[in-house]
């Protein structure tokens, strides 16, 4: 016999559920019948999460009503969740030897570390929730994990480009495409049956230098008949003569300027237009 539980233990429960299923519908009947009470007690119990979600700004809470209906948790940070994760990437960023060869930054550490990357994650996942999202696309391989986190998130797939196909991959659409930082041709791939026909695609990736990368990105989807619902990169290097990408996001916007005193390139970083 399923146990019955007490007010407290329901909201601890509801609580959890709605936070490791972001943006996923969860029938208020199956909570009625795992906690053995009415569906009113189960609604009276998400008022009060409600209540508490938007009074510390943890997130939304919608509901849909008829008898396939329920709650989706839309989760969010605060102003102060997110002046703080601004404060850690500008933090780090400024820490350690960033400007590699050829003036590419380095910030591979940052998306490796679940205390930048899951915040990051949930920002980018709270501006494209409304954008009717079918796929999370990146290319190989320091995206990966921000697409990954984001796809969590949104509770979407996501699928990863390859500058080479594997057998493991079957047939697959290539395109070739110029390389902004090296001028040259390069190639990049996705197999048939990652992705359907008429997806709306959210492209993630870590950073943009001069986007030969993300306009090789919007080409190959074409060849899927789908096209980019948003585009959004942690972080941009801002340079004269970049391809044009359009409507992108960029979270932190890095610049390199000569220090003549020092006699060397020193980075700057400032938030990016995906806070305006």
């Amino acid at each position: 016999m399923t146990k019955k539980y007490k007010r407290n233990q329901r909201l601890i429960a509801i609580t959890h559920q709605l936070m490791n299923n972001p943006n996923q519908l969860l029938n208020l009947q199956d909570f009625a019948y795992k906690f053995q009470c009415a569906k009113s007690s189960v609604s009276e119990d998400l008022g009060m999460v409600r209540e508490v979600f938007d009074e510390m700004q943890l997130g939304q809470l919608e509901t849909l009503t008829g008898k396939t209906g329920g709650v989706i948790f839309h989760p969010q940070l605060s102003g102060e969740e997110v002046e703080a994760i601004q404060r850690q990437v500008k933090d780090r960023l400024s820490q350690g030897k960033r400007i590699l060869p050829g003036n590419y930054i380095f910030v591979n550490d940052l998306l490796q570390d679940p205390s930048v990357l899951n915040p990051i994650a949930q920002l980018i996942a709270a501006k494209y929730a409304d954008k009717d999202i079918d796929t999370i696309l990146t290319i190989e391989a320091k995206g990966i994990g921000l697409a990954a986190a984001v796809a969590l998130y949104l509770n979407k797939p996501y699928v990863v480009v390859r500058r080479e196909s594997t057998s493991g991959e079957g047939s697959t659409i290539s395109i070739n495409y110029t390389s902004g930082s090296t001028q040259t041709v390069k190639k990049m791939e996705l197999s048939k049956s990652a992705l359907k026909s008429q997806s709306r695609v959210l492209i993630v990736d870590d950073f943009l230098r001069n986007g030969g990368t993300l306009t090789g990105l919007l080409n190959l989807i074409e060849e899927f008949d789908s096209k980019a619902a948003g585009i959004c990169v942690f972080a941009e290097n801002k340079v004269k003569n970049r391809m044009r990408i359009p409507n992108y996001h960029a979270l932190f916007e890095t610049q390199l300027r000569y220090n003549n005193e020092l006699g060397h390139y020193q980075l700057e970083i400032e938030a990016g237009n995906f806070f305006n």
